[in-house]
Parts: structure tokens; C-alpha cells; sequence
């Protein structure tokens, strides 16, 4: 630790009284008779594992600052023990290797309690969403057997858990985006973001939920998802979600939206004009299809289908010789649910640059052309970038960013497939139509739009929601923004990122929130 905490400080060796009244090897023992100590029985210890040395010496300044009692050693005079690692097994077997034996009556806490405390100005009550908790199946793990240690809860933010692309509770996950989906298409984006928050919970379990109980102490889940899972759990399915699966209306809108092009609002302003099917919207004079959409019918059959993780490979081939062709110095990486670890997909997605600052200006229409003369673009949608950084930061959440891209829909050959095109019509044509978004954000603001192009959606939502929440800063595709130094964050990789975020960092395969 840093000398501005050193026992040094707080006594001279000239005067032995001062020593001789030292009755612990803790600086703190000396400064709790201070008068800027305020909470005589709160004793906090910063874990420097995950948190890093340079971070604890701002927090601990921070805390003592405050009136907090910070012990520079974990010792069994420590209260409340405070912790940024996502690993609580990991955390918990090195707790249990300190030989403590006050562990037991000790609070194990996330960041969460430090940074509501630091807001308060004073210790927080300890609540469950702060405790740190390891699960086994259905239980909690302790640090002592015999001596259960509190209950805590996973994490709020998906962005500090881990989820991989297993999920042991499927069927519940499932219900939950059926009836997100359906709250979607009502326009009730509150009911909608809590079921997927909820899901998104579930899916980071490394167990399977078998008892409600098991689920009273995680966060996010409502009364409504617990009743739907207390359905299932006795049931085995839940009536409220058949039911929905069975409503014509959102039958309907599941059809039309599944077409490219087509978003909530035309498929509702079609159910509403009498229309069922595709053929009720293709033999109707009176609908006029944009481009988009008319590709969308005529694809669709290919782009309905999922993508193999073989084809979205074949696909990154073509369009890095295409793009190389262009510029030898291109950077092309391949972002969305592939570079999350996912098998198949529905699309496939890739960020486009240079090294050169304001080169990848003309990127794109480059590369469409190059595209169009080898023959495999079937269509595509351009949109300039609108990026203008003296506009940033932006406080409101924005689905898409400012940066060049386009929407394309690609010719892919059987032969230019490792093992074939995915489920191919024997007998049938050697290639098929797949989707491919391509964006293309100068080459200083990489990092970000890697970060946010790499998903998931719930992921990236949370992520943002933390960096406001928890570190008032603002983060979206474009930029970091710290609101209390009132400056925008450099970042050339996502780990930098992270790190400014004060998050351990993620890897892209376990984003699947």
C-alpha cells in the first residue's frame, strides 16, 4: 500500500507516550480517536485481487475520506470485507485459505455496498443484492459447513456475470422471451425489459432452478416471472404463455416480422387492415413494399433459415479478400452472436476499418462495388455515418450508432462452405442467400463499436446501465464518457474499457446474457 496509509503518519518516535498508547499494528487503531473517523464499528478491508493496486488506493482514500475505518490487512478485525471479483467460488476458497477465524460473522460484499455507502456517506445496511454468494445445486455454498455464512445474490448487471451459451434453465428462459416478446409487440417496453432481465438472471445459473425457493434471494424477478415459473415447476408448462402462442394476433406479427425489412409497427398496421398471411400482404394492391422488404419476400425462404458458424467462416473469407482487395492495411472482425461462441445465427455481422484515420471514409461503397462485381450481392442498403463527436455524449439510449454501415444480402456458394451449405435442399440449388451487416467507425472509436456490435443485447444494456448507475459514466458505440472528471475515456481494446469501467473483463463467449 501506498505511504499515505502507512502507520508512519500517525506517530513520531520522539514521542514514546504516542507509541506506548498504540495498542494494534493497524494505522486505523491510532486514526479511529481522530475526530474524522465516524464509524467506530465498521472495519473495511479492500480486496486488491481483481481490483488492482492503483484502484484500492483511490477507493481507500476515498472511504477515509468519508469517516470510513479501512484496514490496509484482511485480519479477523475486519467487518466488512469488500470484493470486485465475479469468481465468488474462486473468491471463497482463498477467504477459507486465510485462516481467519471471524470469517463466518464477516460481510462478504460486492462493489455494489461501497459504492451505495460512498454515495450515503455513511455505512449502508447490508442487504441481500450486496452479499457475495456461491451456488451449488439448489444451495448455497459457505465458507464453514457448520457456520452458514449470509446469503447473498447474484449480481443486477449482466455485465458481471458470466453466461456461456449453456442454459440450464431453458424452459423458463423460454417462457420469459415469449412473454417479453409479447409485451414488444403491445409497445409495454417495461413489462418487456423485465422478462428479458429476468431471463437473462436464469441464464447465467450454473445450476437448474427445481424449487422457487432457490430463487429468493436472485435479483430481477418479479412476482409475475415467479408465478410463471411456480407454473412450470408444478405443471410443467406455463397456461399464460400457451395461451399467447395460441392468440392469432401474435401469431400474425411473428410472421410478418420474421420478414426482413418488416419491424412491430407495419406488422401491426397490417394484422389491423385484415391481413394473415404472406399472401394476403403480396396479392394486396393497395401495400407498396420498399426495397428492403421486397428482397426480404424473395429471400426468404434462405435468410428464415440459420446461419452455421462453417458459413458465417466462408462468409468472413469472401469479404476479407473483397475488402483487401480495396486497402491491404483493412481490419475486418467478425462481432455478433459468432464472435459470442454461438453455433448458428440468423445473420452474420462484421466491423470494417483501417488503421489510417479518416480512411475507412469510403470503405463501404468501396467494398459494395467490389461485392457487386463478383456477382454474390442480391442487395443492399447504405446508410453514411453521421458520427459527429462534438455531439457526444448522448444521455439517451440509442439502438443503432452514427457509423457508416450497410445491410446486404449475399450470395454463398456450396463449394465456398467448409463441409457444405447448413441443411441444403438435396437436389437443389448449389448456393443460398444469407444476411450480412457490415459497419465501418474510425479506427479511435474500434474498441467501442467492437464492444457494442459484440452483443448480447441484454449484455450490452447492462453494461451501460452500470457504467451510469454505478460509475457515472456514459457508454454507448461511440464513447466513454466520465461524468465527474467530465472527460471522454480513451479505449484501443475492450479490456481498456472494462477497465475504466472498474469490471473484470468478460470474454466474448460469456456475453450470452
Amino acid at each position: 500500500m501506498s505511504s499515505l496509509v502507512s502507520g508512519k503518519m500517525f506517530h513520531s518516535p520522539i514521542v514514546p507516550r504516542v507509541r506506548k498508547r498504540k495498542r494494534s499494528k493497524s494505522p486505523e487503531a491510532s486514526i479511529s480517536r481522530h475526530e474524522g473517523v465516524k464509524f467506530e464499528d465498521v472495519r473495511v478491508h479492500l480486496l486488491e485481487r481483481k481490483m488492482g493496486s492503483s484502484r484500492r488506493r483511490f477507493l481507500t482514500h476515498l472511504a477515509r475520506s468519508k469517516g470510513f475505518i479501512v484496514e490496509d490487512t484482511l485480519s479477523d478485525a475486519v467487518t466488512h470485507v469488500v470484493s470486485e471479483e465475479s469468481q465468488a467460488s474462486s473468491l471463497w476458497k482463498w477467504l477459507k485459505g486465510c485462516g481467519l477465524k471471524n470469517l463466518p460473522m464477516m460481510h462478504i460484499l460486492n462493489i455494489i455496498w461501497f459504492t451505495d455507502s460512498m454515495r450515503e456517506g455513511r455505512p449502508v445496511a447490508v442487504e441481500t443484492r450486496h452479499l457475495i454468494q456461491v451456488y451449488g445445486e439448489n444451495q448455497p455454498l459457505h465458507a464453514d459447513a457448520t457456520t452458514p455464512t449470509p446469503v447473498a445474490t447474484v449480481s443486477q448487471y449482466a455485465c458481471q456475470r458470466q453466461t456461456t451459451t449453456e442454459n440450464n434453465n431453458k424452459i423458463f428462459t423460454d417462457a420469459f422471451e415469449v412473454l417479453a416478446e409479447s409485451y414488444e409487440f403491445n409497445e409495454m417496453e417495461g413489462p418487456c425489459l423485465a422478462f428479458r432481465r429476468a431471463a437473462s438472471v436464469l441464464k447465467s445459473l450454473p445450476w437448474a432452478v427445481q424449487c422457487l425457493g432457490a430463487t429468493e434471494d436472485l435479483p430481477c424477478l418479479g412476482e409475475h416471472s415467479k408465478a410463471v415459473m411456480e407454473e412450470i415447476l408444478q405443471y410443467g408448462r406455463s397456461f399464460e404463455v400457451e395461451k399467447i402462442l395460441s392468440d392469432e394476433r401474435y401469431q400474425t406479427l411473428k410472421l410478418f416480422t420474421s420478414v426482413f425489412g418488416v419491424g412491430p409497427k407495419t406488422g401491426e398496421k397490417w394484422y389491423r387492415r385484415g391481413l394473415r398471411s404472406f399472401s394476403d400482404i403480396l396479392a394486396e394492391p393497395s401495400i407498396h413494399l420498399n426495397r428492403m422488404q421486397q428482397s426480404g419476400f424473395l429471400h426468404y425462404g434462405d435468410i428464415s433459415r440459420a446461419v452455421s458458424k462453417a458459413e458465417a467462416q466462408a462468409l468472413g473469407n469472401i469479404i476479407d479478400e473483397a475488402v483487401h482487395v480495396i486497402t491491404t492495411d483493412a481490419i475486418l472482425a467478425l462481432t455478433g452472436g459468432f464472435r459470442r461462441g454461438k453455433e448458428f445465427g440468423h445473420d452474420v455481422d462484421f466491423i470494417v476499418t483501417t488503421p489510417e484515420l479518416g480512411k475507412e471514409g469510403h470503405l463501404l461503397t468501396s467494398l459494395i462495388d467490389q461485392l457487386e462485381q463478383e456477382g454474390i450481392l442480391l442487395f443492399c442498403e447504405h446508410q453514411a455515418s453521421t458520427f459527429d463527436m462534438s455531439k457526444l455524449p448522448s444521455h439517451r439510449f440509442e439502438a443503432m450508432d452514427h457509423f457508416a454501415k450497410c445491410f446486404l444480402i449475399l450470395r454463398l456458394e456450396n463449394s465456398q462452405v467448409v463441409g457444405g451449405l447448413h441443411d441444403a435442399e438435396e437436389g437443389g440449388r448449389s448456393w443460398r442467400a444469407v444476411r450480412v451487416d457490415l459497419v465501418s467507425p474510425p479506427i479511435d472509436r474500434y474498441a467501442f463499436a467492437l464492444l457494442g456490435w459484440t452483443g448480447s443485447r441484454q449484455f450490452e444494456r447492462d453494461l451501460r446501465r452500470f457504467a451510469r448507475m454505478e460509475r457515472r459514466m456514459l457508454l454507448d458505440n461511440h464513447a466513454l464518457f466520465d461524468k465527474t472528471k467530465k472527460e471522454f475515456l480513451a479505449a484501443t481494446t475492450e479490456k481498456d474499457i472494462f477497465a475504466h469501467l472498474g469490471l473484470e473483463y468478460i470474454e466474448p463467449w460469456q456475453r450470452n446474457a
